[in-house]
């Protein structure tokens, strides 16, 4: 059932009903009480009006949430009025059905693809419990679903109603027995047949004089020769649209002989032979051209499509492989067809290879591909394919941010179901590997940076290896304290890791790959003690000698480990780098080492006031640099530093460090930051201390300014500041 609320603008803002329908679908438990039996009722006897109850169920199965529990609610039909029951794959029993949906007077049913609990049959006895129901029922869609009954024969079913104008059967295991009373049905002017098992369509007779509507999509055991099929067709002069379209490519010279009969079906507005052979434009042309009234033609995976008279741009719309226009009206109308799918996706490889401009209208139509197909390795393949053409570049700058998060949720499935598939695993990375999204987009960035991890620890691709740690410095920036200490506490991950370190220093080489996972561990390792020790028990102090790497030293536990001679040594000579991003690393390190006292150093006292001394000399020449060296998740690790008043060289680097990112391009982010955390009150109080270095209070006052200008811009109170001395 095409619901229209469904179908939502992904370059708009959420609608306020969608966000108030996604709210209490994910938290209906807090609105209500359950029964005994464990189901769930409204606290209160809210009445809904008829068409938001609709879409409150039709948000509950398609977020996954309709279950015996929850589709309880509606079992008060007098608060909950339901016309349109939209419950697509779901997850409930026959018991539930009944007791819950088949008291409303329904005038629509879509039951595609339910768990395979509920039958076919069970659905009809539930809605012959209600008679008004059954005179109300116009459309039912039990697509996929299983039609076996050891208590009622199949023919007998759908008799009890009497009011159905449209039935879909696509893929389900229906029989000829079934399809004599279905055609009984005095109303019924839709019927889909796709993928049964009829192998006799003479029925269809007993509905020549109302059958509008007639689709036979890859009717896979008929028995009919040509000539007897269009027998039958010949005779339904009221029909307006006929699928006989095959996705599998059966051999068969039907579309050709339908397209040569002259007078047949004089009715007809729109026909689909995709899939058929021998099928040529003139034929097509010709058949159009008799009837002027034609609105559609689907034309994909034949020969036909490539004249100007069916481009698919004008009234006539096409369905083919030509141009764009026919590609995505394919994936419009074949969303949920897997093998018309993978053709279309195809097709639209090619023409996204040259695409220039972002193109949010394609990308939804890939996305709809993707979700109905989660488990079909062809069409997440193609699909990720170009997704990335879609995305690449600056092109994800303009695309909505919803849908880029749609999309890459897709993608994260995608790689979990098919983890060794090594070509769909580098079409996500691909894709993932995009500022716009990693910094932008809303989506589970712990659960991909898992994957991305995985996926590194299977594979030693050079150019998808610095990808991927890439992705996954990004990532691990915008984790939580929390999610940080649980990903780095995977021993697989550290050690892989380090792997890569050690690979790039034995090589000598400091490239791309080394900076991104030099990134890496050191937002793992940040406020980490678990990950820090699996980074010491795996060699990584020694890697220090080579590399420099940093937040180790925040580990207080660890610190006495750190004290070793040549460490320092080398800690030092990276002091004094021309590199300002190498010199700022070392000194964090020095800093924490330096600041828990005297009692704390186990080397050598004059060691620790030269390394003090030259840690204030080194910073007080810095030039920060253009860029922002580092991310920061917050500020607490440095406000213990900036109270180590007896190390003015400690406080300095804290100072310059917070200086530094409230001054960037994320100023605004950082200074939000440091005032949530409490960092005004903190900076006011070391900058007053009178036993504060004069240059520690310089830059105190820096940035005490840049939160001052921070305050004014965004309208927060401004805090009050000490008077220098």
């Amino acid at each position: 059932m095409a619901c229209s609320f469904l179908n939502t603008d992904e370059a708009s803002p959420a609608g306020l009903t969608d966000l108030c329908l996604t709210f209490v679908s994910h938290n209906l438990e807090c609105f209500c009480v359950k029964r005994p039996d464990g189901s769930l009722c409204f606290r209160e006897a809210v009445l809904f009006p008829q068409e938001l109850a609709d879409q409150l169920l039709a948000k509950m199965a398609t977020e996954g949430l309709l279950n015996d529990s929850t589709v309880a609610v509606f079992r008060n039909s007098e608060y909950l009025r339901l016309r349109r029951a939209y419950i697509r794959t779901a997850r409930i029993s026959a018991e539930a059905f009944q007791r819950a949906l088949c008291v409303h007077r329904l005038s629509e049913l879509d039951a595609a693809r339910v768990n395979a609990d509920l039958t076919i049959p069970d659905i009809l006895r539930g809605l012959a419990t209600n008679k008004h129901c059954q005179e109300s029922l116009q459309r039912l869609v039990l697509t996929g679903l299983t039609m076996s009954s050891l208590e009622e024969p199949s023919r007998h079913c759908f008799s009890s109603l009497q009011g159905l104008r449209a039935l879909s059967l696509a893929n389900v295991d229906f029989y000829n027995s079934g399809l004599a009373g279905v055609c009984a049905l005095p109303r019924l002017e839709s019927l889909d047949l796709s993928n049964t098992s009829v192998t006799n369509l003479n029925p269809l007779l007993g509905l020549k004089d109302r059958l509008r509507s007639l689709t036979l999509h890859q009717l896979k055991r008929l028995e009919m020769s040509t000539a007897q099929l269009l027998a039958v067709i010949g005779q339904l002069d009221v029909l307006q649209h006929l699928d006989i379209s095959d996705d599998k490519q059966f051999t068969s010279d039907v579309a050709r002989q339908l397209l040569g009969q002259t007078g047949i079906l004089p009715a007809l507005v729109s026909l689909d032979v995709s899939g058929r052979k021998q099928v040529t434009d003139a034929a097509v042309k010709a058949f159009v051209e008799e009837r002027p009234g034609m609105t559609f033609m689907g034309l994909l995976a034949t020969d036909a499509g490539f004249s100007d008279f069916l481009s698919g741009d004008g009234n006539l719309k096409v369905t083919g492989e030509a141009n764009e226009t026919q590609i995505c009206e394919a994936l419009r109308r074949y969303a949920e067809r897997e093998g018309f799918v993978r053709e279309a996706l195809f097709h639209l490889f090619s023409l996204t290879h040259v695409m220039d401009k972002p193109r949010p209208d394609i990308l939804k139509l890939v996305v709809l591909g993707m979700k109905n197909h989660p488990a079909t390795l062809n069409v997440q393949l193609a699909a990720s394919a170009c997704v990335f053409n879609l995305t690449k570049q600056d092109l994800a700058a303009g695309m909505p941010v919803r849908l880029l998060s749609t999309v890459t949720q897709l993608l994260l499935e995608a790689m979990r179901t098919f983890p060794n598939h090594q070509q769909l695993q580098k079409n996500c990375l691909l894709s993932l590997c995009s500022d716009r999204i990693l910094q932008e987009v809303p989506f589970n960035r712990f659960e991909a940076a898992k994957l991305v991890m995985q996926w590194l620890c299977n594979h030693e691709d050079q150019n998808m290896q610095r990808m991927a740690v890439a992705i996954i410095s990004i990532l691990a920036a915008k984790l939580s304290t929390e999610q940080t200490a649980q990903l780095g506490a995977e021993l697989f991950i550290v050690k892989q890791l380090l792997h890569i370190v050690r690979q790039k220093a034995t090589q000598g080489m400091v490239d791309a790959t080394l900076k991104f996972t030099l990134s890496a561990l050191w937002n793992l390792t940040d406020e980490s003690p678990t990950t820090c020790r699996h980074f010491i028990e795996n060699q990584g102090l020694d890697l220090f000698i080579k590399v420099l790497e940093n937040n180790i030293a925040e580990v207080g536990e660890l610190h006495g480990e750190l004290m070793v001679q040549p460490f320092l040594d080398h800690i030092r000579t990276l002091l004094h780098s021309p590199e300002v991003e190498v010199s700022y690393f070392a000194a964090g390190i020095l800093a924490h080492l330096t600041s828990r006292g005297k009692d704390a150093w186990t080397l050598s006292p004059d060691l620790r006031s030269s390394l003090l001394e030259q840690l204030h000399a080194v910073i007080m020449e810095w030039h920060a640099p253009d860029c922002e060296m580092v991310a920061y998740r917050s500020f607490n690790p440095f406000f213990p530093l900036l109270e180590c008043f007896h190390t003015p060289g400690v406080q300095l680097w804290a100072a310059w460090a917070m200086q530094h990112v409230c001054s960037k391009n994320a100023a605004a982010r950082y200074c939000s930051m440091l005032l949530e955390e409490g960092g005004l009150q903190q900076l006011e109080r070391v900058h007053a201390n009178q036993q504060t270095h004069p240059d520690v209070r310089l830059l105190t006052e820096s940035i005490l300014e840049s939160l001052e200008r921070h305050q004014a811009r965004t309208g927060l109170p401004n805090g009050r500041r000490p008077t220098p001395l």
